[in-house]
């Protein structure tokens, strides 16, 4: 495809060297077309216990985890090669995850890349230790010092929907903070993260075994990363039904686990609000990149005076944004990911008319798109908040209209959610959306429509979302023990 990607296929990143799979090599596809784009090394349980030594032993047996200023000139390195190859990496991030091109401008390619900036920032910049001064004990007078320190070998799984801003939202802190890494990308989406394997084999001054990239068709080889005793830390993104199974494997070995998982996130409109304008915001963003955003709002609560306008508005807002090629640089909606990925919103939809929903608009795939995995944005109407489709997270260009009477009821359903993500809140009085703000419990919140998204934002969620934060300084501080040193006074 292009400079970055090898004919026979994109090699695995293990101790420095880029390698074959000893699996052979596995199909990556363009889910606009259908089409087969090449190849990826698709690695067997060997390569991956190869990966987890070399990482192993880089932590264990070199200075990286304690030469804060060296691991800021890489991390900067690492930035400035992948600004470098910015179009290669465009044309990548398109043609494989079908994102939207107007996307890779912000959260899919050029914000993530420009977010390494901070982490190496923090690297250097970070107050790695804390006197407490002195204190009695016993009659023994100690000094106390705290000292933060990299976990160690850091497992990080990463999904398909934004690759770059995932994988790299893991690698740059956790590099930053001291660890070694093996990175487990999803098999939809392997170019994203092999391509990092290159530039920094070829551009950075990593030490080998720093950062291991191991692509697989295979969810067994993710499973081994989890289970294995040498790997200090699992950093999981990806539905909350995997992240169960994530937590349950590194349970056997205690591990550090951090887990950034599923969200069914409500957008609240209040009576006093914009109702066209919350709801046409609400709608558009719904069906950005076709919905495959866990952050998503994608359950409408309106107040029930003005149900119908709003799901009229909905409707309006959604039909006018058609699926359509990626590369186009006026498409919102691309594809989902792939055909599994559109089956499971076609189910959802049918159970939505099983249990009385209204199909508004959408509802199918569109007629002037015989190839690709596309869904047309949907509104659905006339479910409650206990419909599965308001309930489970679908990752599709689905949003559900429910009313709700009052700022309390609003509160109680946005809440009444497994859960616990993202939000948002849509009004005109300050004090009730303070009010409404302060009830929800969840993660993130956007208040009329405010973007939270930032290198220095923690992001995550409450509840079934997730555990632990990714981004800002806390982002940072998952990737860091604490260790605790007394001597005498």
């Amino acid at each position: 495809m292009n400079d970055l990607v090898p004919a026979e296929g994109t090699p695995l990143l293990i101790g420095g060297k880029l390698l074959p799979g000893g699996s052979g090599v596995f199909a990556t596809v363009d889910p606009a077309t259908e089409e087969i784009l090449g190849h990826a090394a698709n690695a067997s349980a060997a390569d991956m216990d190869a990966a987890i030594a070399a990482a192993r032993t880089a932590f264990d047996s070199t200075d990286w985890s304690r030469d804060h200023a060296f691991r800021a000139h890489c991390v900067r390195q690492l930035r400035d090669a992948l600004r470098a190859h910015i179009e290669e990496l465009r044309t990548i991030t398109i043609a494989e995850a079908g994102a939207p091109v107007m996307l890779t401008s912000g959260p899919q390619l050029e914000g993530p890349v420009g977010d390494l900036s901070f982490a190496a920032d923090l690297s250097e910049n970070y107050s790695w230790a804390t006197d407490l001064g002195t204190a009695e004990q016993m009659g023994i007078n100690s000094r106390r010092q705290i000292r933060r320190e990299a976990v160690g070998v850091v497992g990080a799984i990463t999904p398909w929907n934004f690759p770059h801003q995932i994988n790299l939202a893991k690698l740059g802190p956790a590099l930053a903070a001291g660890n070694t890494v093996v990175l487990k990308p999803a098999p939809d989406t392997p170019w994203c993260a092999a391509v990092l394997g290159a530039l920094i084999a070829e551009h950075t001054d990593i030490p080998a075994g720093v950062v291991n990239i191991v692509t697989s068709d295979s969810h067994g080889i993710g499973a081994q990363l989890v289970e294995d005793p040498r790997v200090d830390m699992i950093s999981f993104t990806g539905s909350t039904r995997t992240g169960r199974a994530v937590m349950t494997g590194g349970a056997v070995n205690l591990k550090r686990t951090f887990l950034e998982l599923g969200g069914k996130s409500a957008a609240v409109v209040l009576d006093d609000a914009d109702i066209a304008t919350a709801v046409s915001y609400t709608a558009f963003s719904v069906a950005v990149h076709a919905g495959q955003g866990c952050a998503l709002t994608t359950r409408l609560l309106v107040p029930r005076a003005a149900y119908a306008d709003a799901v009229a508005a909905a409707a309006k807002t959604m039909a006018g944004m058609r699926p359509g090629d990626p590369n186009n640089p006026g498409t919102i909606c691309g594809p989902l990911i792939s055909a599994a990925q559109r089956d499971r919103v076609e189910r959802y939809l049918e159970i939505a008319r099983a249990e009385g929903g209204r199909i508004v608009t959408g509802g199918g795939r569109p007629e002037d798109r015989s190839r690709g995995f596309f869904i047309e944005p949907t509104v659905i109407a006339d479910l409650d908040n206990n419909a599965t489709v308001a309930r489970e997270e679908i990752f599709g260009p689905v949003l559900v209209v429910i009313p709700h009477d009052g700022d309390a009821d609003a509160i109680r359903l946005a809440n009444d959610s497994p859960y616990g993500l993202s939000g948002s809140v849509w009004g005109t009085d300050p004090e009730r959306i303070d009010r409404v703000v302060n009830g929800i419990r969840t993660g993130t919140l956007s208040v009329n429509g405010g973007l939270w998204y930032h290198a220095d934002a923690p992001f995550g969620g409450y509840k079934q979302s997730g555990i632990g934060r990714e981004m800002g300084v806390a982002g940072f501080e998952e990737y860091l023990e604490t260790k605790l040193i007394a001597t005498p006074a």
